[in-house]
C-alpha cells in the first residue's frame, strides 16, 4: 500500500517498524561513503604501468628531439596534443594541454574574462552585475567558481533531451548572461547526455553579449558503462554551421581515466579563444608537466588505447551501479517514495525523494555513517529550491558496501517520508 494512502494508526505502526531498523542499522556504526564520485582503488590499479613509461633520460626526449625534463613548450608536447585532439575531434592546432585539473583550466578561464575580457570587450569586472547559467542539477564545483568571482547563477532546470533551450533563448537576450556551464555528456548528476538536435540549437544561439562563453566540461567524454554508450555530437562542427564556434570552449582530463590529480587536463577552442588563452598563458606559467604527458602518451597511445582501457574501467564499476539501480528498484519500484536516472555512463546517479525532504535523508543517513553529497550541492549556493535532489556516487564503495549504503538511502527516504506524513 502507498503511504499516502495509509491511515494515520498502520503509518505510525509502519514507522515503530522502521524506527527498530533504524537503531539496528545504528548500533553497526557503519562508515559508508557515497559522496564524491572518486575511482576505486582497483581502477587506479589498472594504471600502474603507466608510471613505467618514463622512467630512464633516454625516455624523457619528445618526438620531436625535444628534452622534457626543461623548461619550454607552453601549450603542450606535439604527440600530447595530437593524442587529445584524436579524442575530442578537433585539429591539433585548436589544443592546449594543461596541468593535472582540468577543473583549474576553468578556474582560470574565468578568472581570464573577468580580469582580463574575451572578444575585445571589457572585462566582465567592469561591466557590472555578470550573470551565468547554470543548468541544475548541476556539478557544484562549476557553481563554487561563479560564487567565488561573485558572477549570478541562473538556475535552469535541466530536461531529458538535455538543457532546456526555450528557457536559454530568452536568458541570453539579456546583455548581462555572459555564459553557461555545461557537461554535455553523462551529466553530472543526471547521467544524461545532450541529443543532436539539443546540441545543435545552443550552437545556433545568438546571445546579446558579445563575449558570451560556454563552459563546454566534457568530463566523461570516453567514460561509458555499456557497449551502446551515448554519443555526441560534436560542439564546434555544430558550432560551423551557425559561426559561432568562438562561444565554446571546451574542457577535458585524464582525472578518472589514468590518476585523479595527476592526470593531464585539455582545452579545445577556436582559434580566436585559442590565442587569447595562450596570451595569458604566457604570463601564467612556462609551461606545465611535460614529463607528465609523454608518461601518457606512451602508456595510451592513441584514441583506441585509451578506449580498451576504458572498458577495464567499465567492467568494474558498471555492477557498482547496477547494485545501486538494483537497491532502488527493489525498495522504490511500486511506491513512489523516489524517482532516479539509469545512466549509460558517467560517475553518478541522480535521484529526486519525492514525498519528503532530501535535507532530512542526509541528516539520518550521516547518523547512521552513511556519507552522501551534501545535499542541496547539486544546485547553486547549496539551496535546492524544491529539496529534493541526492546525487549517489557509487565508484568508490565495493559493491557489499554499496548495497548497505543504498539499504541505509532507502530506510531513511521511507522515515523522512514517515516524518513528514505523521
Amino acid at each position: 500500500m502507498q503511504y499516502s494512502e495509509m491511515k494515520r494508526e498502520a503509518l505510525l505502526e509502519e514507522q515503530v517498524k522502521l524506527l527498530k531498523e533504524f537503531e539496528a542499522l545504528k548500533r553497526m556504526n557503519l562508515k559508508l561513503d557515497m559522496s564524491r564520485g572518486k575511482p576505486g582503488a582497483d581502477q587506479l590499479d589498472l594504471s600502474m604501468d603507466l608510471l613505467k613509461a618514463v622512467t630512464e633520460k633516454e625516455d624523457c626526449i619528445a618526438e620531436n628531439g625535444f628534452d622534457c625534463r626543461n623548461y619550454g613548450v607552453l601549450d603542450g608536447m606535439p604527440e600530447c596534443k595530437a593524442l587529445f585532439a584524436e579524442l575530442l575531434d578537433v585539429p591539433t592546432k585548436n589544443v592546449i594541454i594543461g596541468g593535472t585539473s582540468s577543473l583549474n583550466l576553468m578556474y582560470d578561464y574565468i578568472a581570464q574574462c573577468m580580469a582580463k575580457g574575451v572578444a575585445g570587450e571589457k572585462p566582465w569586472l567592469m561591466q557590472g552585475n555578470v550573470k551565468f547559467i547554470c543548468n541544475v542539477p548541476g556539478y557544484d564545483r562549476h557553481f563554487s567558481i561563479c560564487e567565488y568571482f561573485g558572477i549570478e547563477m541562473i538556475n535552469v532546470p535541466m530536461t531529458d533531451e538535455g538543457v532546456n533551450i526555450e528557457k536559454i533563448r530568452e536568458l541570453v537576450k539579456d546583455e548581462s548572461v555572459k555564459g553557461m556551464f555545461c557537461v554535455p555528456k553523462y551529466s553530472n548528476p543526471t547521467g544524461v547526455t545532450y541529443t543532436d538536435e539539443n546540441v545543435r540549437a545552443i550552437a545556433a544561439l545568438q546571445p546579446a553579449a558579445k563575449d558570451f562563453r560556454v563552459v563546454w566540461d566534457n568530463a566523461y567524454i570516453v567514460h561509458d558503462l555499456t557497449d551502446t554508450p551515448d554519443q555526441l555530437l560534436n560542439i564546434f562542427e555544430a558550432a560551423k554551421e551557425f559561426g559561432t564556434e568562438d562561444h565554446f570552449v571546451e574542457f577535458t582530463s585524464t582525472s578518472k581515466i589514468s590518476f585523479p590529480g595527476a592526470g593531464v587536463s585539455a582545452i579545445a577552442a577556436s582559434d580566436n579563444n585559442i590565442a587569447e588563452i595562450k596570451e595569458r598563458l604566457n604570463n601564467e606559467t612556462i609551461s606545465y608537466d611535460k614529463l607528465n604527458q609523454l608518461r601518457h602518451v606512451r602508456y595510451f597511445k592513441n584514441l583506441d588505447g585509451i578506449k580498451a582501457h576504458m572498458q577495464k574501467h567499465a567492467a568494474l564499476i558498471a555492477p557498482k551501479f547496477q547494485a545501486v539501480l538494483d537497491g532502488l528498484e527493489k525498495e522504490f519500484s511500486e511506491n513512489r517514495l523516489a524517482s532516479w536516472t539509469k545512466p549509460n555512463g558517467g560517475y553518478f546517479i541522480s535521484l529526486d525523494t519525492t514525498a519528503c525532504s532530501a535535507r532530512r535523508v542526509g541528516e539520518l543517513c550521516k547518523e547512521l555513517g552513511v556519507t552522501l553529497t551534501t545535499v542541496g550541492a547539486t544546485y547553486p549556493y547549496g539551496k535546492d529550491p524544491e529539496d529534493k535532489n541526492i546525487r549517489i556516487a557509487p565508484s568508490l564503495p565495493p559493491v557489499a558496501e554499496l548495497e548497505k549504503a543504498v539499504e541505509v538511502l532507502c530506510l531513511c527516504i521511507k522515515l523522512a517520508t514517515l516524518e513528514n506524513l505523521v
